[in-house]
């Protein structure tokens, strides 16, 4: 039986974690990424969480070398000409997923089913700018993508049974857990944990706790893994910002804008663990 053929665009954390999620089910992956250094970033996060993954005894070590073997980068949305499945996971940005978009809408098979791994973004209008808007869907995995078993499935308004029903049957064989959602801002998980970072990050700016403090009270009075100050610095604040904006313009109401505090740390370059400091200082 011929190999399944899916491509990823975008090496970053989330696009090596998809990729490594689709090699690692037996796929043949195509990882496309134009900048050199991040694509040399993004193979090697695979390979590390693969060996991490193997010394946990999640995979035999002797299968590692192979499911790298079936991550083949490629430096043009031309090289996934041949995939019947493609996830965008660049930034989120609805300018830059139109791009993309549109450019794979050139150069893939008709029958081919073109993903967003949005967080936020309405399926509907990224859908809009294709010529199969039927075929066009969101995939929204969660970070970190090897570990976390959610997957939001979001129809957009054109989005066809055949195409939800194709994807869900893939999100599957990946060994995760499908969730259907209709299209809206931040869907279910962003629209309901964003304004909670937002709020917890008005506390901290009106002086009613510390950002330790805010985080202590979820971790042991809600029993959440880690606080939402401790989450949004794993984020990206700038992530967060982004989110925010699109909730405040799609849900046109004032009580989804975003804290000044957030805005002014993303002004300073104080995007949480990728830059070294947010609410938490990062080595």
């Amino acid at each position: 039986m011929e190999q399944r053929r899916v491509g990823v665009v975008g090496a970053g954390t989330m696009g090596n974690g998809i990729a490594h999620v689709f090699a690692k089910a037996g796929f043949a992956v195509l990882l496309c990424e134009v900048n050199e250094a991040a694509m040399e970033r993004g193979l090697a996060t695979i390979r590390t969480n693969l060996d991490r993954e193997a010394a946990k005894g999640k995979v035999d070590p002797a299968e590692v070398p192979g499911i790298m073997a079936r991550v083949q980068p490629v430096r043009s949305l031309v090289g996934l000409a041949g995939c019947e499945l493609v996830v965008e996971a660049a930034t989120e940005r609805l300018a830059v997923k139109q791009e993309i978009l549109s450019g794979l809408d050139e150069v893939l098979r008709p029958e081919a089913v073109i993903a967003s791994n949005t967080s936020s973004i309405s399926i509907t209008k990224l859908a809009a700018g294709t010529k199969r808007p039927d075929k066009v869907i969101g995939m929204h995995f969660f970070n970190p993508v090897p570990v976390m078993a959610l997957v939001e499935v979001i129809r957009g308004l054109q989005t066809s049974d055949e195409t939800f029903a194709r994807v869900r049957e893939i999100a599957l064989a990946l060994g995760k857990t499908p969730v259907e959602v209709n299209d809206a801002a931040g869907f279910v998980s962003n629209r309901v944990l964003m304004p909670m970072i937002n709020e917890a990050i008005f506390a901290v700016m009106e002086g009613v706790a510390t950002a330790e403090a805010v985080d202590e009270v979820f971790r042991l009075g809600m029993a959440h893994p880690m606080g939402p100050l401790t989450l949004a610095d794993f984020i990206g604040l700038d992530v967060c910002l982004d989110i925010m904006r699109v909730l405040e313009e799609g849900m046109g109401d004032p009580k989804y804008r975003p804290c000044p505090l957030l805005v002014r740390m993303v002004d300073a370059g104080w995007l949480g663990r990728k830059s070294g400091r947010g609410f938490y200082r990062h080595g």
